[in-house]
């Protein structure tokens, strides 16, 4: 446990800060925007958190293309804590001040919460080692934007599909059956065309943007960021 906690210390010390905290302020914006429904047709529905995933997992490329996929999961769960906390003091000084636009918020919030952990735990592990899997099957110029591109895309967009699903499926089909819970349902034909379609908009995207990731992550190398980190615990390559 020691070791774990010296490793987490190392890498948040070897990440650059303003990385770590856009990243972080993804997730929990993501997980806040994810409650809203934006769109319900017969086959699809989408939530606002569109907007702001793709940010997360473009962040979770760099981290694993730079630092592996063990440090891009350490930072996906403290940014889960992050989330888990805001949401606890947000239910306290609601019940504390009583603010009505707070409890709006938190009310029935548990379930958000607890889906949208379980969804992004799932899918953070299934991004970083698939984008450390298409990276190792790269043999010619795996440091390329090419190189950079294939691995982003195809884990996101796999690891989209999963989130997506997951996510809206214990959301807004399984917990609204649990007193408490936000009482917002979909049909399970609208939670597989929210997953298809929302990933194949985040992946576009991320499409766009991929260039930024990329020119982040060369330049990142080229300045040795994160040395401490990488020369203790990605001995084995990346």
């Amino acid at each position: 446990m020691e070791n774990k906690i010296i490793e987490t210390k190392t890498l948040l010390k070897s990440v650059p800060k303003s990385a770590t905290i856009i990243f972080v302020a993804a997730v929990v914006l993501m997980n806040f925007l994810a409650r809203y429904t934006i769109l319900s047709l017969p086959y699809l529905a989408l939530t606002a958190g569109i907007f702001v995933s793709w940010v997360s997992f473009l962040f979770m490329d760099v981290f694993t293309k730079n630092f592996g996929a063990k440090a891009s999961n350490i930072l996906s769960l403290l940014a889960i804590a992050v989330n888990i906390l805001y949401t606890i003091i947000c239910l306290v000084i609601s019940k504390v001040f009583k603010v009505p636009s707070l409890d709006m918020y938190v009310g029935g919030q548990w379930s958000i919460l607890l889906a949208s952990t379980i969804a992004y735990v799932i899918s953070a592990l299934s991004n970083n080692y698939t984008n450390i899997f298409v990276g190792k099957k790269i043999k010619a110029h795996p440091d390329s934007k090419t190189a950079f591109a294939a691995r982003s895309f195809i884990s996101t967009f796999l690891s989209q599909i999963l989130d997506n699903f997951i996510f809206v499926f214990l959301a807004f089909v399984i917990f609204p059956l649990i007193p408490g819970a936000l009482p917002v349902r979909w049909t399970v034909l609208q939670c597989l065309g929210c997953s298809v379609i929302c990933a194949a908009l985040e992946l576009l995207t991320e499409m766009i943007f991929s260039p930024i990731g990329y020119h982040i992550s060369r330049n990142w190398k080229e300045k040795n960021v994160g040395k401490e980190y990488i020369e203790k615990y990605c001995k084995s390559g990346i």
